[in-house]
C-alpha cells in the first residue's frame, strides 16, 4: 500500500510539474512579439527619389507631386510608413542619416512627425537638413544625397534626397526600389512579419542575454526559451549574491604598510614566496578579480553581477588608489547590494563608503580643511551632470542656444562644506565600528561623523523648480547635513534621465534615441508606485523596451562596441569556459586579457571611469563610450584575443593555477557531421550573432574553413570562430 501511494504521488508530482512547465513554454511562446516592422519612406512614382515637399505644403495638403531638391538650413517633410507608435512616441524616437557620394555619413534631426489625416498609417516626417555636428559641407557641384530613417534600431530602405540641387556623383544605393504612395493606398492588416531564426524568437534571446548576463549559454537560452524574458528577470532579481559556490573573498584589513610584521607582510623574508603571494593577495586586486570573473563565469545571479559592474563605471574608485583587496570587496558589495534597490540608498551607502572617501577625498576634508573632489564630482558624473537636461536626456537652452549650466563653483564650495567632518571608523571600540582592526585604516565599516571637524555655516544648494531642501540652516548636525544634501541632488530633475542614459550605454546601445531615455527616465521618477529612483523598474524598463528588443537591429549605428571584459567573457561563456586542460572549471585567472585591450577590471585610469559616457567617435555624430578606448594598439590586441581564445588557452603558470580555456566538444562535433561547414556556420551564427551574419560575412569566413582539410574539424571550429570573434560585425553587439 506504502509503495502504491508513493507511485500515486509521484504521478500526480510529475503531471503538476510538466503542467507548469506547459504554462511556462505556453506563456514564453505567447511573449508579445519583440520585432518592430521596419520603417519605409515613400518615395516618387517610378523612382527611388524621396516623397517630399516643404512643411508649409505638407500641413495644408498631401500631394503626389513632389519637390526634388532643398535648402542646407530648411526643413523638408518626407513621408514614411510601416510604423507601430506606442502612445506618445514622437519625433525623437528618429532619425535621419544621409550618405553622400564619398560615403560618408551625416545625422539630420527630426523636428516632427505626425500621421496624415484619413491614412494615418502614413506619416510626415520633418527633418531640418543641417548636419548636428556640423560636420556636412555640400561638395561643389554635388546634390544628391541617399536619405535613410531610423526608429528602434531599424533602418529604412534609401532615397534620394536633393540639398541645394539635384545630380552629381552618387550612384543609386544597391537594391533601391521604387516605393510610391500607390502601394500604401490602404490601411495594412497587421501580421507577424519577423524573420525567425531558428526557433521562435532565437534570435532576441541572445541579444537579451548579451545585454542582461556576461554572455549567452546553451542552458541559459533554452531555459528563456521555455520560461520568457519576463519570468528570468523576476527570478534574477530575488537570486541571493554571489552565488553560494563563489562567495566574495573573505579578506582581513592588513595594514598599509607591507613590511608591517604583524598586520602586513613582514612575517615573511624579503624575496620569499611566501611574501610576494601575501603581496599579491593582499596588497592588488588580484582576489578580487579572479572572483568577479569566476562569478561572470559560472555565477547565476548574472543579472546583479552585470547591473553592479555598470553601476561600478558610474560611481568610480580605482585600484589604483585603492591599495587592499578588502578595500575593494567593501565597495564592490554596496553596489552590489543596491543594484536592484533605489538610487537614493545607494547615494547615501557610496556616500559614506571608505573606499570612495579614500579615492575622492572626503575622508580627509575637514571644515579647516576642506577638499571638494567628493562635492564636484557627486555632481558632474556620479547624479546629475553639467548641463540642464530635458527628461529625454536632450540638453535644455537658454536664450542664446547654449546649454544650461547645472551648478556653478559657488554650488560645489556650497556642497563640499557639507562633506567635512567625515572619517574612517577606526575606533574598535565605537560600536558603529565593529570591524575596526588595531593598527589598520577601516576600510569595512563607513565613515563616521566628527562633529568638531564639521562646517556648520548655512548652506545654499541645487537650484532648480520645486528644489528640495536648497537652503540649510547653521548649527546643524553633519549627518542630518548629508542626508538634506542627498535629497537635494536626488530629486533634482537631471538624476533620472542622467542615469537611465547611462545605464542604457552599458546595457544595450552607446547612443539611445532621446526616446528611448525619457521612457527609462520615467520609470525612473516613478515606478508606477510613486517610488522615484527604483532601480529595478529601471533595469526591467531598459531591457524589456522596443529599442533594446527585436530579432535583428539593421541601423549600422545602433549598439555598443564589446568592452573588453565583456568581449573577455561573452566568448568564454559561449564555449563553456573550462580549465586549460579542461577537466574542470576555469580559475577566473583572465584580467590580464581585458587589461592587454585596454580595461584593466577593478583599475580604471581615472574617476572619468575607462571612458567617459559623452564620447563621440571622432568624424561622426555617434555617442560611442567605448570607442574611446579603441586605438590602433587596442584593435591589434582585440585580433590577437580572438586568435588566443580560439586556438590557444590562458595557461597555467605562477599565478595561474587552473587557466582557461574555450571547450570546443560540441562545435568540432558540428563540423565533423557536415563536411561543407554549412551547419557550423548556421550554428556560429546563432550563438554569436544572433541570427544577423550578412551573406558577404558568412561566403568568407566559410571560403576560409574549407580550406582547413575535412579531417580536421577541431581546426575547421576554430577557424570559424577565430574569424568571427575578430570580425567587425561580431565586436559591435547589435
Amino acid at each position: 500500500m506504502e509503495s502504491d501511494m508513493s507511485r500515486l504521488i509521484g504521478r500526480i508530482i510529475s503531471v503538476g510539474l510538466l503542467l507548469v512547465l506547459f504554462v511556462l513554454s505556453v506563456a514564453a511562446e505567447n511573449d508579445p512579439n519583440p520585432n518592430s516592422p521596419t520603417p519605409i519612406l515613400i518615395t516618387q512614382p517610378d523612382s527611388i527619389r524621396a516623397l517630399a515637399d516643404s512643411p508649409d505644403a505638407a500641413k495644408t495638403r498631401f500631394r503626389k507631386s513632389s519637390t526634388d531638391a532643398f535648402s542646407l538650413n530648411s526643413k523638408v517633410t518626407l513621408y514614411a510608413t510601416n510604423l507601430d507608435l506606442m502612445e506618445g512616441e514622437g519625433a525623437n524616437a528618429f532619425r535621419v542619416y544621409i550618405e553622400d557620394y564619398r560615403g560618408r555619413n551625416y545625422r539630420f534631426p527630426v523636428i516632427d512627425i505626425r500621421p496624415l489625416k484619413g491614412q494615418e498609417w502614413i506619416y510626415a516626417v520633418t527633418v531640418l537638413l543641417k548636419d548636428e555636428v556640423g560636420y556636412w559641407e555640400p561638395p561643389a557641384g554635388e546634390g544628391d544625397v541617399a536619405a535613410r530613417l531610423t526608429w528602434r534600431g531599424l533602418i529604412s530602405n534609401p532615397v534620394k534626397l536633393g540639398l541645394g540641387r539635384t545630380g552629381g556623383s552618387i550612384k543609386d544605393p544597391e537594391g533601391a526600389v521604387p516605393n510610391p504612395i500607390k502601394n500604401f493606398a490602404e490601411k495594412p492588416v497587421k501580421s507577424d512579419t519577423s524573420e525567425y531564426v531558428g526557433y521562435r524568437y532565437s534570435g532576441d534571446r541572445i541579444r537579451f542575454l548579451e545585454q542582461a548576463t556576461f554572455g549567452p549559454t546553451e542552458d541559459l537560452d533554452q531555459r528563456i526559451r521555455r520560461i520568457g524574458l519576463r519570468t528570468w528577470l523576476a527570478e534574477q532579481f530575488e537570486l541571493p549574491y554571489p552565488s553560494a559556490a563563489n562567495p566574495y573573498p573573505d579578506l582581513p584589513l592588513k595594514s598599509n604598510d607591507t613590511g608591517n610584521a604583524t598586520l602586513g607582510c613582514g612575517m615573511f623574508p624579503s624575496g620569499s614566496a611566501e611574501r610576494r603571494i601575501c603581496i599579491r593577495d593582499f596588497y592588488s586586486q588580484y582576489l578580487v578579480q579572479n572572483w568577479f570573473f569566476k562569478e561572470a563565469f559560472y555565477g547565476e545571479p548574472q543579472l546583479r553581477h552585470r547591473v553592479a559592474w555598470s553601476l561600478g563605471q558610474i560611481w568610480v574608485i580605482s585600484g589604483l588608489d585603492t591599495q587592499q583587496a578588502s578595500h575593494m570587496v567593501a565597495y564592490h558589495q554596496v553596489l552590489s547590494k543596491h543594484a536592484f534597490g533605489n538610487y537614493r540608498d545607494l547615494m547615501k551607502e557610496m556616500t559614506l563608503n571608505p573606499g570612495m572617501g579614500n579615492y575622492l577625498d572626503m575622508a580627509r576634508s575637514t571644515k579647516n580643511n576642506p577638499n571638494e573632489n567628493y562635492a564636484r564630482e557627486i555632481l558632474q558624473l556620479f547624479s546629475i551632470g553639467l548641463f540642464m537636461l530635458n527628461q529625454d536626456g536632450t540638453l535644455q537652452l537658454d536664450g542664446n542656444n547654449q546649454p544650461i549650466p547645472t551648478y556653478t563653483q559657488d554650488t560645489v564650495n556650497n556642497f563640499t562644506k557639507v562633506f567635512t567632518g567625515w572619517g574612517f571608523c577606526n575606533n574598535g571600540a565605537n560600536p558603529a565600528c565593529p570591524q575596526a582592526v588595531a593598527g589598520t585604516v577601516n576600510y569595512k565599516d563607513p565613515l563616521l561623523l566628527n562633529q568638531n571637524n564639521h562646517n556648520v555655516t548655512t548652506k545654499t544648494l541645487l537650484g532648480y523648480p520645486n528644489a528640495v531642501n536648497q537652503n540649510i540652516a547653521a548649527n546643524l548636525n553633519g549627518d542630518a547635513e548629508i542626508d538634506l544634501a542627498l535629497d537635494n541632488i536626488f530629486y533634482h530633475p537631471n538624476v533620472g534621465p542622467f542615469v537611465s542614459r547611462i545605464l542604457i550605454q552599458h546595457l544595450v546601445t552607446s547612443d539611445p534615441t532621446p526616446a528611448y531615455v525619457g521612457r527609462v527616465a520615467a520609470v525612473f521618477n516613478n515606478n508606477g508606485l510613486g517610488v522615484r529612483g527604483d532601480l529595478k523598474a529601471v533595469v526591467r524598463a531598459i531591457l524589456l523596451d522596443p529599442e533594446a528588443r527585436g530579432d535583428l537591429k539593421t541601423d549600422p549605428n545602433f549598439g555598443k562596441l564589446r568592452e573588453p571584459v565583456q568581449f573577455t567573457t561573452n566568448i568564454f561563456r559561449q564555449f563553456n569556459v573550462r580549465s586549460a586542460d579542461g577537466s574542470q572549471q576555469s580559475d577566473g585567472v583572465v584580467a590580464s586579457v581585458p587589461a592587454y585591450m585596454g580595461q584593466n577590471p577593478f583599475y580604471p585610469p581615472t574617476v572619468f571611469n575607462y571612458y567617459p559616457p559623452d564620447y563621440i567617435v571622432p568624424g561622426t555624430a555617434l555617442n560611442g563610450p567605448e570607442f574611446g578606448l579603441m586605438t590602433t594598439g587596442t584593435a591589434i590586441a582585440r585580433a590577437n584575443v580572438g586568435t588566443i581564445l580560439a586556438f590557444a588557452n590562458i595557461p597555467t603558470s605562477r599565478d595561474v593555477p587552473l587557466g582557461s580555456s574555450i571547450d570546443l566538444t560540441a562545435i568540432t562535433q558540428v563540423a565533423q557531421n557536415d563536411p561543407t561547414c554549412n551547419q557550423l556556420m548556421d550554428e556560429l551564427n546563432r550563438r554569436m550573432m544572433h541570427g544577423a551574419m550578412s551573406q558577404s560575412m558568412r561566403d568568407t569566413i566559410l571560403t576560409a574553413v574549407l580550406a582547413v582539410p575535412e579531417a580536421a574539424p577541431n581546426f575547421r571550429a576554430q577557424t570559424a570562430i577565430h574569424l568571427i570573434a575578430t570580425s567587425s560585425q561580431y565586436q559591435v553587439q547589435r
